[in-house]
């Protein structure tokens, strides 16, 4: 087990996104739950996790470059990743036993073992349908629910995996709806895209779910949509 030292978080769910340049590098989840993991043997916690790449607390030190296997637990099952150390820092120095180095790595993933993506974008789409649904039901003081946001944006995921006919970007601007046919998956920042799809009914809830939702939420949305239009591998 890890000690308290190694796990200063309080437990809950997702506390939000990375922000600035970092979060430009690579999006990922910043957890208030950390996840336990195993890297070269050892215990440790994801504390970000992303498609990616994730954020680690870790005993001892690592090496920029330095490529381990990482592995957690997500619904019963193992889900594995060879990862290299992209950057780290000792975060607390050894004490008077001299082996108690705390150290904060981010790593990002090479290669997946088995279907370890598919297992990770679900674990993503399921604390950020959580997050969705909470503030939904925060806004309209009901219970929680599934998000219908994220619930969409996986049938537009699925669709998409189903034929090829390219993207739609929907952009709100001045309170109005924008939408343009384009070849690049890419999230703009006043909007979403997503893969083609017939359905505009369904299109239509997920716009006045961005419109109700604050701008972490629109970020949450953002970061399901990419996951939507993830190739399979």
């Amino acid at each position: 087990m890890l000690s308290k030292a190694l796990a200063p978080r309080p437990f809950g769910y997702i506390s939000g996104l990375m922000h600035g340049s970092e979060r430009r590098e690579v999006q990922r989840l910043r957890l208030s739950k950390p996840i336990l993991a195993q890297m070269r043997g050892s215990n440790s916690l994801i504390l970000d996790v992303g498609m990616a790449g994730a954020f680690l607390e870790h005993y001892g030190t690592a090496e920029p470059g330095e490529r381990f296997n990482l592995s957690f637990r997500w619904n019963g099952e193992d889900v594995e990743f060879v990862s290299q150390v992209v950057r780290t820092s000792v975060i607390r120095n050894p004490g008077g036993d001299g082996t108690s180095i705390v150290s904060h790595t981010g790593v990002r993933f090479i290669e997946p073992v088995g279907d370890a993506l598919a297992k990770l974008q679900d674990l993503i789409m399921t604390f950020v349908s959580r997050i969705l649904a909470a503030q939904k039901a925060n806004a309209s003081g009901q219970e929680e629910g599934d998000s219908a946001g994220a619930t969409i944006l996986a049938m537009l995921g699925e669709a998409r995996r189903m034929r090829s006919r390219g993207f739609t970007s929907y952009r709100l601007r001045d309170d109005t709806w924008w939408r343009t046919p384009t070849e690049s998956p890419k999230q703009p920042p006043d909007g979403f895209t997503v893969g083609t799809f017939e359905d505009e009914d369904e299109i239509e809830e997920l716009c006045r779910t961005y419109e109700r939702a604050d701008e972490e939420a629109r970020d949450m949305i953002r970061l399901v949509a990419e996951l939507s239009l993830r190739p399979e591998r």
